[in-house]
């Protein structure tokens, strides 16, 4: 009898047991909140990206700056799936939810981009995208199953840029693991007196608005209610209602429930949530209704306001641009009558060379380029001093081109002469084309030019070079040679070496100038052409064969060049004279120092005379290959190296003995080419085909 009662009373016991687990189990399940405002709760709110309390209350979701995120989750998960009664099928649980929420715009004419309501299996949007991302997706994950994320949008854009998706913009969207909604509603709410009847308002008004959505498990019934909450009562009839069972899908055992807000480049809107309740489990979760009235006041609403339709506003700027611009075409226009059309146009060649000066600026600095300014004329054109504003004196040379060539050889200029940089050449400052004038601007040189120190000068006001002048400048040309052949990063032939295109500076430093024919090749490569320019007088003799320039037959010039130096006599006066010759048979006849300048008289060194002459002589070899480059020549003239002798077969022709005798060897081959030429150009032109 004992043991029948403990057996009844242990299975009492066994079954108070099992109803205690089943309703404190069912207790644990259910979660219930309410934020009426949300100071002192922050630690009951998981935030991220932009989102952040409010000291009023308000939880701010984002600003209105671009391209940011914001996120706010309970921070407790929620269990949303459970064992259908009397079945062993999982469903989701019902759940029900209330929020007030405020949107700002940034203005009425920028708004985005909105924000949502989430159950997300994490309370952190990890890598979520700004802009229509809404803080939820990004461009990877968007429409990835494994997102295990549904949404309730509250969507403030029509469109977005980078997708052809139907968005209607001022709508509420389901989206399931997208940010594409499987439905849209326009934003409205159903009038109680007339249930048919809809008004639709904005989510970016500035004001509160209550939202309510409401999940019944058993029929898997989505409804979503949205209205003004200023109304006071919530419309018997939701916006939306819809069976959605892919909700199944989409949850997992326990979800976390709160809100993501973003804004994007340009379009930007402050969202605010102001409160929030919640209640799931149980049979007909209800969450807490909310008051206006026991909330905290809403942010101010601070969107600017436009005053006039948009359609008006666009056709007001339109016509505004039309009309600006007009003026300024008619500005521009009278300003290029009034400057006496001094405004330059650029042709495609000029974009490549950036020093480029203004017209009107060297105008100016020449004083309108008028005639007591003038330094210099000659084929090339003519050289005016100038002065720019802070800058010392310039020499600007003004060309006017009449034919191709003349551009070529000013673009020629520009390429090589401009990025060298180097004591013994002339510094080019810039550039400038104006209609027919090519301008070339250099540093002002006060001494002229070499040809008129050894010529002009002396028969003006018998002021002679002194020797010590002349070997200085004779190794300064050297120098600047060398640089162009071997020192620069690729290969300059000068093509016309003459004493009329060396400048010489205050301090008796030459300046060797004017590139206009000079060629630019890469280093390991041979010069190619087919045109003869150059100077009678300092041309190579290879040149009249060929036409091909090199470094060789810049050393022959510069030969010419050192023998006219020491002589004060040009190449050549006549078609009876020629400079190299005449030095020659002084060579042979043992009076070489009868070459030196007599109005130097006896004031010159012998040794740095009968060296300059014997550097000359080898400069001018028949044969290139005999010439030295221009590093042995600076060699020989510092007396670093010495001059090989010059012998009978120096490389001319020997039909010339019997001329000279036997002890020279005639020099023909400039003579050959001044007969060639001198039918065809004077002796200080250029010779081009």
């Amino acid at each position: 009898m004992g043991t029948a009662r403990s057996i009844v009373l242990v299975s009492l016991l066994f079954k108070l047991f099992l109803f205690l687990s089943v309703h404190v189990g069912a207790q644990r399940t259910t979660t219930d909140f309410t934020f009426r405002g949300f100071l002192g709760n922050q630690s009951k709110i998981r935030i991220e990206g932009a989102a952040m309390i409010k000291p009023d209350g308000l939880l701010r979701l984002t600003d209105r700056k671009s391209n940011v995120t914001g996120t706010a989750f309970y921070h407790k998960p929620v269990r949303l799936l459970e064992t259908s009664r009397n079945s062993t099928n999982v469903r989701v649980r019902s759940f029900s939810t209330s929020f007030v929420f405020v949107i700002i715009p940034s203005s009425s004419s920028n708004k985005g981009f909105g924000f949502t309501f989430t159950l997300s299996p994490t309370p952190y949007r990890l890598n979520a995208g700004s802009a229509q991302y809404l803080g939820v997706f990004n461009k990877e994950n968007n429409g990835d199953p494994r997102n295990h994320v549904f949404a309730v949008e509250f969507d403030t854009v029509q469109g977005s840029r980078d997708d052809n998706t139907d968005r209607i913009g001022n709508d509420i969207g389901l989206n399931y693991n997208s940010r594409t909604s499987d439905l849209q509603e326009p934003v409205v709410y159903y009038n109680n007196d007339d249930p048919n009847k809809k008004e639709d308002f904005q989510l970016e008004s500035g004001n509160p608005i209550q939202a309510l959505l409401e999940y019944d498990g058993p029929t898997q019934m989505l409804n979503v209610t949205v209205y003004p909450a200023r109304l006071g009562f919530k419309p018997t009839k939701p916006l939306i209602s819809q069976h959605v069972p892919k909700l199944l899908e989409i949850v997992q055992q326990e979800m976390y429930v709160g809100f993501t807000a973003s804004t994007g480049k340009g379009q930007s809107s402050a969202h605010y949530v102001m409160g929030w309740s919640f209640s799931s489990g149980g049979e007909r979760p209800i969450a807490d209704e909310l008051d206006l009235s026991e909330l905290p006041p809403p942010p101010p609403n601070k969107a600017k306001k436009e005053g006039l339709n948009s359609q008006v506003i666009v056709m007001i700027v339109s016509l505004s641009a039309v009309m600006l611009v007009m003026l300024v075409l008619l500005f521009f226009f009278v300003m290029y009558k009034k400057r006496l059309g001094q405004e330059e146009t650029l042709e495609d060649w000029e974009i490549d060379h950036p020093r480029r000066l203004r017209y009107r600026d060297l105008y100016v600095a020449t004083d309108g380029f008028k005639k007591t300014g003038i330094i210099g004329t000659g084929g090339f054109g003519t050289v005016f001093k100038g002065k720019l504003p802070n800058s010392d004196p310039i020499a600007v040379k003004k060309i006017i081109p009449s034919s191709r060539q003349g551009v070529r050889e000013f673009v020629a200029e520009i390429e090589s002469l401009g990025k060298l940089r180097h004591k013994n050449l002339v510094n080019l400052q810039g550039w400038c084309k104006h209609k027919n004038d090519l301008l070339l601007i250099y540093d002002y040189i006060p001494n002229g030019s070499l040809d008129s120190l050894l010529y002009t000068v002396p028969r003006r006001s018998g002021a002679v070079l002194s020797w010590n002048a002349r070997f200085q400048i004779a190794k300064g040309i050297a120098s600047g040679l060398l640089y162009l052949h071997e020192e620069w990063e690729k290969i300059v032939i000068h093509r016309d070496v003459k004493p009329s295109n060396v400048l010489i500076d205050s301090k008796m430093n030459p300046r060797l100038g004017d590139f206009g024919l000079a060629r630019l090749y890469e280093r390991g490569t041979l010069s190619q052409t087919t045109a003869l320019v150059g100077t009678i007088g300092y041309m190579a003799p290879e040149l009249s064969r060929n036409g091909n320039p090199s470094s060789a037959s810049d050393v022959f010039a510069f030969g010419v060049l050192l023998l006219e130096i020491v002589s004060g006599r040009k190449p050549t006066d006549s078609c009876s004279f020629f400079l190299v010759d005449w030095v020659m048979e002084l060579q042979a006849s043992g009076e070489i120092l009868s070459a030196i300048d007599p109005r130097i008289g006896s004031g010159y060194d012998e040794g740095e005379a009968r060296l300059a002459l014997a550097v000359g002589l080898l400069c001018c070899h028949q044969k290139p290959t005999s010439r030295p480059p221009m590093r042995m020549v600076l060699r020989y003239l510092n007396r670093d190296e010495n001059v090989p002798d010059i012998d009978d077969e120096w490389g001319y022709s020997k039909s010339s003995k019997s001329e000279f005798g036997s002890n020279f060897v005639g020099y023909d081959s400039l003579s050959a080419i001044a007969s060639s030429f001198v039918n065809r150009v004077s002796s200080t032109s250029r010779i081009s085909q």
